[in-house]
């Protein structure tokens, strides 16, 4: 009898001991993970850039976190991404400033005509003292972000009417998003304003709901809307940076060293990003061009006497314009 209590005594035992051991291992290779939401194709550096993003975090954590990358706008528009992160449904998007500056209302000032003399002048404001002032900000709306990403630099491009001047866009219907400063931005320089999902603007172009749209070289090509609006004009009125977003309630289930991971892996995703984005723009261009698109230079000084009205509807960014201007 002692010999039986004895035997079933360590087979509870050894039971436990296997059991609590499963559950150890099983906790220590189930990784965090994340849902990284983006609306462009496959074939977009940026979406290329999510998904080395992802690579980077994963090694960077051991597997411990892991990011899983919906392109093509798999879980929604950029308007609702923004929303779902802000309320902690989504982990991550990622997200044009544009949009976003529609919650985080500091960032509009990166979305006003014409506020970047040129790239370089662009990211020494981005990465240096007024960029992170304003990313100080993003906690606030219960956001975390992690830098900057080259979004090109958007031009008009239409469906029957050239623009190879300000007055060629008169009563042209042009898309934009859904922001107040883009919309404003348009009337001012005499189009009719149109405000439209990404994903709806090819079917707009192709019925004439919309004359035309104001992209880069890379979305224009990567989206397809080289195949209906023809005339592409290098006007170059907006340059707003792309970024990750990520929800507060998301980070806060990371321990500090998988945040301090997740931010490295974001910061040489962002860098290859940038080299890749310029690249493409390129690349592309000689693509579209190739397809019978037409390119044309335009004189950019009346653009810019058109829109310069905008600047004083704005007097919360008058400090911070001030800065830029300065360097």
């Amino acid at each position: 009898m002692k010999k039986i209590l004895v035997v079933l005594l360590l087979s509870v035992v050894l039971f436990g001991v296997t059991a609590a051991g499963q559950t150890e291992v099983k906790g220590a290779v189930k990784p965090i993970t994340l849902r990284l939401a983006e609306n462009q194709p496959e074939n977009n550096p940026v979406t290329i850039a999510m998904y080395k993003f992802a690579d980077l975090v994963k090694e960077k954590t051991n597997g411990a976190v892991e990011v899983q990358v919906y392109a093509s706008a798999q879980l929604g528009q950029e308007t609702e991404n923004i929303e779902q992160v802000s309320a902690g449904i989504l982990d991550m998007a990622r997200v044009n400033s544009v949009t976003l500056a529609q919650t985080v209302k500091e960032l509009g000032v990166f979305t006003l005509p014409y506020i970047f003399a040129d790239q370089v002048t662009k990211y020494e404001i981005l990465d240096g003292p007024i960029g992170k002032e304003v990313l100080d900000k993003f906690p606030a709306y219960n956001l975390i972000s992690f830098g900057y990403l080259e979004a090109g630099s958007r031009n008009f491009y239409t469906t029957k009417k050239p623009v190879t001047a300000l007055a060629d866009l008169k009563g042209q219907k042009i898309r934009v998003q859904p922001a107040k400063i883009s919309i404003d931005m348009v009337n001012y320089l005499g189009a009719v304003a149109t405000p439209m999902d990404y994903g709806e603007v090819y079917t707009g172009m192709q019925t004439g709901v919309i004359d035309g749209a104001e992209n880069d070289f890379v979305s224009y090509y990567t989206s397809g809307h080289y195949e209906v609006a023809k005339h592409f004009s290098l006007d170059g009125h907006l340059s707003p940076p792309a970024m990750i977003i990520m929800s507060q309630k998301s980070w806060k289930k990371l321990s500090a060293a998988q945040q301090t991971a997740v931010r490295e892996a974001a910061a040489e995703a962002t860098a290859f990003q940038r080299v890749a984005m310029n690249e493409k723009q390129d690349e592309f261009r000689v693509l579209v061009e190739a397809a019978g698109c037409k390119v044309y230079e335009v004189d950019t000084k009346p653009f810019q006497d058109a829109v310069a009205p905008i600047y004083k509807e704005y007097p919360q960014f008058a400090e911070i314009i001030a800065k830029i201007r300065a360097l």
